[in-house]
């Protein structure tokens, strides 16, 4: 298989991060690393010929048009979290960078979402506009104008749900630069009991997911989304997994309800945005048919909660027996 040409915007995020690293070990790929930053890059861009930096903003993406003309991939990772770009970045200069695209010569385009736009039949959830962030929100208006540009039928559209990565080499995701905190926390946590659940993957397993669509791209047409994500999991269980993990016990489980969560809210004065509360409400963030490297029968960095402590540093221990 020849080369491709793949551009790459977001690189020096955490998912950027893994989805590049992988791609300079595991392929011969042209790769072009749009980047703000060139020195927050923690993997070795040195490591193969064929690696070219382009440093650059998102807001200035005009600048590189005539090198997106020639690109047969683009990986677009580049977000902005908040902050008065946030619209400008995720919807009017994605949609310019995907607008600069060849239909012609690109044949693959992997556009990142977030899964937090989605319902339970993976169909756009109304409230992620109405109540969403702007980083939400922003995301859930660009996937709107995607299915109108010359370009769609080349996009696929990835959702990832709760995202976990990071270490020495590599930043750190928003939820794992926290996962310690939960195990300070878990001889409180599992005493409790909670209505809710969730997805999660780890990014080298994004990573290794990328890499296959790269490799094995669907036909082009419409309605390509994907839900990133290991098969839901409850609350209750990732608690029980933790314990199971810590070498703790669970002796009972006392249920924290909504009215129980709203009246701390209230006693402690909590500062909830509108997106917070929803959540509050909604609990199950799950979705249909998610996406594994187990879904092509490959190996998987992170499939249990007991695996990202593993990778988090977390020793696994064992319970002190009864006596």
């Amino acid at each position: 298989m020849l080369p491709k040409r793949i551009f790459i915007t977001g690189a020096s995020g955490c998912i950027g991060h893994y989805i590049t690293d992988m791609l300079i070990q595991q392929t011969q790929h042209d790769l072009f690393l749009f980047v703000r930053d060139p020195q927050k890059l923690q993997f070795d861009y040195n490591a193969r010929p064929g690696i070219t930096i382009i440093q650059g903003d998102m807001q200035e993406i005009e600048r590189v048009g005539r090198l997106l003309k020639t690109i047969d991939c683009a990986i677009l990772t580049a977000t902005a979290w908040g902050g008065t770009q946030t619209y400008d970045i995720n919807i009017t200069k994605t949609i310019r960078l995907l607008n600069l695209l060849d239909p012609i010569n690109c044949e693959q385009v992997l556009y990142f979402s977030t899964s937090s736009i989605l319902n339970p039949q993976n169909q756009p959830l109304p409230e992620a506009e109405a109540y969403g962030t702007d980083y939400i929100k922003s995301k859930y208006l660009c996937h709107q104008q995607l299915p109108k540009l010359a370009i769609a039928p080349q996009i696929t559209t990835l959702f990832p749900t709760l995202v976990f990565g990071g270490d020495s080499q590599k930043p750190y995701s928003a939820i794992s630069a926290g996962i310690k905190e939960v195990t300070r926390w878990i001889d409180i946590i599992r005493f409790l009991k909670a209505d809710a659940s969730f997805h999660f993957l780890h990014a080298q397993d994004i990573a290794q997911v990328v890499l296959h669509l790269i490799e094995f791209p669907p036909e082009p047409g419409p309605g390509h989304e994907i839900v990133l994500g290991n098969p839901a999991i409850t609350v209750n269980q990732a608690v029980e997994q933790v314990c199971a993990h810590l070498g703790k016990r669970i002796f009972f489980r006392l249920p924290l309800s909504i009215q129980i969560a709203n009246l701390i809210i209230k006693l402690f004065r909590i500062q909830m945005a509108d997106w917070d509360r929803f959540c509050l409400s909604y609990r199950h963030f799950t979705y249909q048919a998610p996406v594994s490297p187990a879904s092509f029968d490959l190996p998987a960095h992170c499939a249990t909660v007991s695996d990202l402590l593993r990778v988090s540093g977390i020793a696994e221990r064992k319970s002190v027996p009864k006596r």
